[in-house]
């Protein structure tokens, strides 16, 4: 054994020698990019990096497969892993990247999901109406969409215990009572429907369209309650100072479910994963922005509808969160794709 190590560790050795002064300047450049960003480097340097990550990809393949010092292929790889990310990795900042997000990519995913969406709020209030007209005919129905989410709002309570549920004298409101229910909001109730609507999705969109349509139950026959009983327009103006933002947000993550849906059921020349893989860009744009919704939608709810009793103020609110989603996902915008 020992006489055979001899021939190796001399292979090694020149092996290194003969390649050494490349990974010495890769690792310079690495040094400087890892210290400051690309923009350190120098425009020689960045024509140099590909040139010399690919000789070092090189090297490793052959060290790997001579067998050679283990030492050095375990640097190697350490060298060309680092190499990797500013060879091909993201070359824009964290800003740069959010900038993208908001200005360019999470709005043209809206406008390219138009069908989607669509069906997705038709999924969504065509259950509320359905829920609205049966239990318009027989309130008897409420009980069968409640899912324990009324607390005592049914059509036991009274008319005014129903009217004392939306509006809150704001000297009751503490700190603690809007972080809970902003908490609750966003990480419970809408959150989990959102986030389950879209990952669903891959099931065809079946699951999909369930979770919307039972959600629009829901809704629909919490809206008829107060509407038989005369709450209508004040139930409107509690419910949408944060509704607007909130149901487009879970709307939007249904859309999500079925960009990955259209994937998968008409894969086209793709495999069926192949397909969702491609898919998965823009669906996932599209839950990051419903769950941003969801974050504004609860602060709408948390700090504003519990302290807000006034009916014009609501209604102002929700209408200025319809127009300003409506222009920020709508209206033309330089430099769109």
């Amino acid at each position: 054994m020992k006489p055979a190590s001899r021939p190796v560790t001399l292979r090694s050795a020149r092996f290194r020698a003969e390649r050494e002064a490349d990974w010495e300047k890769l690792e310079k450049i690495l040094k400087r990019a890892e210290g400051g960003g690309p923009g350190r480097l120098t425009t020689t340097e960045m024509m140099e990096l590909p040139r010399l990550y690919r000789a070092a990809i090189s090297s490793l393949s052959v060290a790997r497969a001579t067998s050679l010092d283990k030492n050095l292929e375990v640097y190697l790889e350490a060298l060309c892993a680092r190499a990797y990310f500013f060879v091909y990795g993201s070359r824009t900042t964290l800003w740069e990247r959010l900038s993208r997000f908001f200005l360019e990519d999470w709005p043209n995913a809206v406008q390219e999901s138009g069908r989607a969406m669509l069906f997705a709020a038709l999924c969504l209030f065509g259950g509320a109406a359905i829920a609205f007209v049966l239990f318009i005919q027989d309130p008897e129905t409420f009980w069968l969409f409640r899912a324990g989410g009324f607390d005592m709002r049914t059509p036991e309570a009274s008319t005014s215990y129903l009217r004392s549920t939306l509006y809150r004298d704001p000297g009751d409101v503490d700190i603690n009572t809007m972080l809970t229910s902003f908490a609750s909001q966003l990480f419970t109730h809408n959150a989990g429907i959102a986030i389950l609507a879209f990952a669903l999705g891959i099931a065809f969109g079946i699951p999909t369209v369930a979770l919307l349509v039972f959600n629009g139950l829901f809704i629909g026959s919490f809206y008829a309650l107060f509407w038989s009983r005369g709450l209508g327009d004040e139930l409107t103006g509690w419910l949408f100072i944060h509704g607007v933002t909130e149901l487009w947000a879970v709307v939007m993550a249904g859309a999500a479910g079925f960009v990955i849906a259209t994937s998968v059921a008409f894969p086209g020349d793709r495999t069926r994963l192949a397909a969702a893989r491609h898919a998965g860009h823009k669906a996932t744009t599209l839950i990051m922005g419903a769950i941003v919704m969801l974050f504004v939608a609860a602060l709408l709810e948390g700090f504003g509808r519990e302290t807000i009793n006034s009916d014009l103020i609501r209604y102002l609110i929700a209408g200025g969160t319809l127009v300003l989603w409506s222009l920020y996902f709508y209206a033309p915008r330089g430099g769109r794709r």
